[in-house]
């Protein structure tokens, strides 16, 4: 028939070849596919146009689905520049899944200077997740129809104020409080060298210093540890400027499992070892953390929670829902470096 025809030749297959291949309306057919209420479609000419549909392997458009929904079905996730490659991969992979999960489809796109540009009025979506998102585009894209919006760097958006504040403090809490029980009272915070993460960095650091704060502790000692080539003697440099204080620093505090390895790069590079000389924790967990010399003692977080907890943010923000609390995610992960 015309419609298998479509299909045999590569043409996208269309709800009008879909009815003609069962020998009914396009409108029965819309009926039948969208599961429209208050119409009543007879069992044999439901059974038909789904059977037809399999034949053809007919897959509406985004276009349509919006027309027929009154809404798009496309979430926007504009990648962060603040996440390590890995926990991002982690990230939009459980994202994607759990949006899936509530009929909703993931689209990521890269980080540029101009975070949204073009993309979101290209591709209409119900609702964006993003990063570094600047006020005037949030703005403009509730105006334009895109009905949930979540800046997770605006310090008045609720999402975000979990994202840097209950998680963040969280790991800057378990870190310091595993430190203290091995004994350590100067702490170090190594922070990654990469300017993409310098908010996160500055994040952190000041969750580490209310940490100590609440322990009657001073707060830890920042220093950058470059991981490429080039900064590798930083590593070193901080290593020794940590020990050389009155009284020293016995336990960092790490932003990342990258940030963890460039001190123990460091120490290697000064004969010193962990947790002997400087005990070490890091946060995010990753399989480097495990294989590292010795395995690191790390924060893990739970992106798979993570992403379930932004989900059902946004989904409560399109339904009109009060925003549900944000769940513990994060947990220690007992190796050898403190």
């Amino acid at each position: 028939m015309e419609g298998q025809a479509a299909a045999r030749s590569g043409g996208r297959v269309t709800s009008a070849d879909v009815a003609r291949e069962a020998g009914v309306s396009r409108t029965t057919v819309s009926f039948v596919l969208n599961g429209t209420k208050g119409q009543t479609i007879p069992e044999p000419t439901r059974r038909r146009v789904l059977e037809a549909a399999t034949r053809l392997r007919y897959a509406p458009s985004a276009e349509a689905r919006t027309l027929s929904r009154g809404r798009s079905d496309v979430v926007l996730l504009h990648q962060p520049p603040q996440l390590p490659l890995t926990d991002l991969g982690a990230l939009a992979e459980f994202l994607s899944a759990e949006f899936a999960a509530v009929g909703l489809t993931t689209v990521i796109h890269p980080w540029s200077p101009k975070p949204a540009g073009d993309v979101w009025t290209a591709i209409t979506p119900v609702a964006v997740l993003a990063w570094d998102l600047p006020d005037s585009d949030v703005a403009a894209m509730r105006r334009n129809g895109v009905r949930a919006v979540v800046s997770l760097t605006a310090e008045s958006d609720p999402v975000a104020q979990w994202v840097w504040g209950a998680r963040e403090h969280s790991i800057a809490r378990l870190q310091v409080e595993r430190l203290l029980m091995a004994g350590h009272r100067r702490l170090g915070y190594a922070r990654p060298h990469d300017e993409r993460l310098a908010e996160a960095s500055e994040r952190r650091l000041d969750a580490l210093e209310r940490v100590c704060a609440e322990h009657g502790v001073t707060a830890p000692v920042a220093m950058a540890t470059p991981s490429d080539d080039e900064g590798a003697g930083a590593a070193v440099d901080a290593v020794a400027a940590w020990r050389e204080m009155t009284p020293a620093v016995t336990g960092v505090c790490a932003h990342d499992a990258v940030a963890a390895l460039a001190v123990l790069a460091g120490l290697r590079e000064l004969g010193l070892t962990v947790p002997a000389d400087l005990a070490v924790i890091g946060a995010v967990d990753s399989p480097a953390a495990r294989l590292a010399a010795p395995p690191l003692t790390m924060v893990a977080v739970d992106m798979r929670g993570t992403a379930r907890h932004l989900v059902q943010a946004v989904t409560s923000l399109l339904e009109g829902r009060p925003l549900p609390v944000g769940p513990e995610v994060t947990e220690v992960i007992e190796r050898r470096s403190v």
